[in-house]
């Protein structure tokens, strides 16, 4: 099976895609896309449904975990890191992939078995669990988490323990009537 991680964000998203078979996982591919080139939100948002559309037809993943937004201190930040998300996932949804939601604590947790992880200690023990050479610093601390949101994914798989899926756009708005703000 493959699996498509994200870590979404609007200025720089994260992605990993992982192999996982019976004898653990192995890495395919990851990336960052930097987006503080583009000159406005909404073209930040483009682009990252533009290039999550192209990783999954390189790639065709079987499944994508994508981290969720929980919390900040600033309305504004959570609004563009929830739209990141939208775009990423409705990137993903179109081409009939399911997706599954985790938070930043059980992701952490389950790569590195604490909810309070560092970055920097979800870095090193996703190269740890992939088998990366240690002198090879060239994964970004984004591409990281978001390989980590995958690995989270397949240890759930394996546990049979997923979060719920979507199977579709309109599966994830019937399945969340209560996030859906009417303007």
């Amino acid at each position: 099976m493959i699996v498509l991680g994200i870590d979404p964000g609007s200025r720089f998203t994260g992605y990993g895609v992982v192999e996982v078979d019976g004898s653990g996982e192995r890495i395919i591919e990851f990336g960052v896309l930097r987006l503080d080139s583009k000159p406005n939100h909404q073209l930040r948002l483009k682009e990252v449904y533009d290039r999550i559309t192209d990783v999954t037809a390189r790639l065709c993943p079987d499944e994508c975990a994508i981290e969720m937004p929980v919390y900040g201190r600033n309305p504004q930040s959570m609004l563009k890191l929830g739209r990141a998300q939208a775009a990423a996932m409705m990137a993903v949804l179109n081409r009939s992939i399911p997706v599954a939601e985790y938070t930043p604590k059980e992701v952490k947790k389950s790569v590195t078995g604490r909810g309070n992880a560092t970055k920097e200690q979800v870095w090193y023990m996703v190269r740890a669990i992939l088998s990366l050479d240690a002198d090879d610093q060239e994964m970004l601390l984004d591409a990281s988490d978001a390989l980590a949101v995958g690995i989270c994914h397949a240890h759930r798989l394996s546990n049979g323990t997923s979060r719920k899926r979507h199977r579709s756009w309109e599966a994830f708005l019937r399945a969340n009537r209560d996030r859906i703000v009417d303007g």
